[in-house]
């Protein structure tokens, strides 16, 4: 059986972004599936002087580790300011000082909600532009907007939206 990972790039304790990952993951037949919070793999901001003097964090090498040993990626990406979260990028930086081509090519479900009517979309198009020169295999992408009106008890609500969603899914799921 095929093993997949599930995150959202938020490290909010309520992340709506984690919401639609795992309810987006939920949705993948056939698979084991590991829910991943970014709070427990907590990294200094990257600094190249830190890096110099302390080396790469062990939490940085333990979370790519998992990306190199899954099958597949369903992210879902916080939207900052019209770009990811922090804490995302933080992330990012390190396991890119680690190996640069970071999500060695797995298939990818790339995702963003927010509580706008744009769902995360810049956060969604900015990553959809630079992910695959750290070879991200974006498979799908999906925009969830007005989360608190789309999403409610766990999934989505909106046909056109589940529709489209679980259509993303299914490509993905022919990919792992």
């Amino acid at each position: 059986m095929k093993n997949i990972i599930a995150f959202a790039g938020s490290n909010s304790k309520e992340s709506i972004n984690k919401q639609l990952a795992t309810y987006a993951s939920s949705l993948v037949k056939n698979v084991n599936v590991t829910l991943l919070d970014l709070n427990d793999f907590d990294l200094p901001i990257y600094n190249i002087d830190l890096e110099n003097e302390s080396g790469i964090p062990d939490n940085a090498h333990k979370f790519l580790d998992i990306l190199k040993n899954t099958d597949g990626i369903v992210l879902s990406l916080a939207e900052h300011n019209g770009t990811y979260a922090t804490v995302f990028k933080n992330l990012f930086d390190w396991l890119t000082r680690i190996e640069g081509k970071m999500f060695f090519n797995k298939p990818m479900l790339l995702m963003a909600t927010s509580p706008g009517g744009r769902g995360g979309l810049t956060a969604l198009e900015i990553a959809s532009a630079r992910f695959p020169y750290h070879e991200a295999n974006i498979i799908e992408t999906f925009s969830l907007p007005f989360f608190g009106d789309n999403f409610k008890n766990g999934e989505i609500v909106n046909d056109d939206f589940s529709s489209q969603l679980n259509n993303a899914v299914k490509q993905f799921q022919k990919s792992i």
